[in-house]
């Protein structure tokens, strides 16, 4: 029932813009990222309880994603009129929805191990994690310009500032993928410490991390695609 309802609520935002439910779609892979910051923060402390529970909250927003994603593909395959081809919307929004995706496997590898390393090594998962938030969030902005392309009928103006948030998103993957890099060389400096099984750990979740970022930047790629398609 719960499912039915949430199809219909989209289904109904829908009907007004072929956009919006894009924008709920990013919304959704923000707030998985932003419990998965919290997250990272909790593992670090030692609070396995919290990373149990936040995990389990994040499980919950990914299938949400997941039945947006499911309705905008559906309404897609009907008679429905886009100002942007059907293709590239598909195409932009298949890395969209690896951001929630990414943030969920991220957060079960927190729940595995708990954390025990060098402060440093500490820091370089705060700093990774709130770099990678940052990139996800500012590319909740891109996507929120779509609305405003449509109602504008893509004036020139209003594209170019869109492709500007692309270019920002590209900048702030491109840090992420520094930050992920030297964390990484981090936690093999002190293998002695943390041990090989620790490394395998903890190296994963770098990975994991860092892909949400790459998708991000993948995505915003996609949409400079979709909007200069059109």
């Amino acid at each position: 029932m719960i499912k039915k309802e949430y199809i219909r609520s989209v289904l109904n935002i829908f009907a007004s813009s072929p956009f919006k439910p894009l924008v709920m779609h990013a919304n959704k892979g923000g707030d998985c990222v932003r419990k998965l910051n919290e997250s990272l923060l909790a593992f670090c402390d030692g609070d396995m309880e919290k990373v149990e529970e936040l995990n389990r909250e994040i499980d919950v927003i990914e299938h949400e994603a997941d039945i947006i994603k499911q309705t905008i593909r559906s309404e897609l395959s009907s008679s429905i009129m886009l100002p942007v081809h059907a293709d590239d919307l598909l195409n932009f929004l298949k890395p969209q929805d690896s951001i929630s995706d990414d943030a969920q496997e991220a957060a079960f590898w927190l729940t595995v191990r708990k954390f025990d390393a060098p402060p440093e090594i500490r820091e370089g998962f705060i700093d990774l994690t709130e770099k990678t938030l940052q990139t996800v969030e500012m590319y909740e902005v891109l996507v929120s310009t779509l609305s405003e392309l449509l109602e504008t009928s893509f004036s020139k103006r209003d594209v170019e500032d869109t492709l500007q948030f692309v270019t920002k998103v590209e900048e702030m993957e491109h840090q992420v993928d520094v930050i992920e890099k030297e964390l990484v060389k981090t936690i093999f400096n002190n293998e002695d410490i943390i041990g090989a099984l620790g490394v395998y750990h903890l190296v994963r979740l770098v990975s994991g991390i860092g892909d949400i970022a790459d998708k991000s930047e993948h995505a915003a790629d996609r949409l400079r695609t979709m909007v200069l398609r059109r």
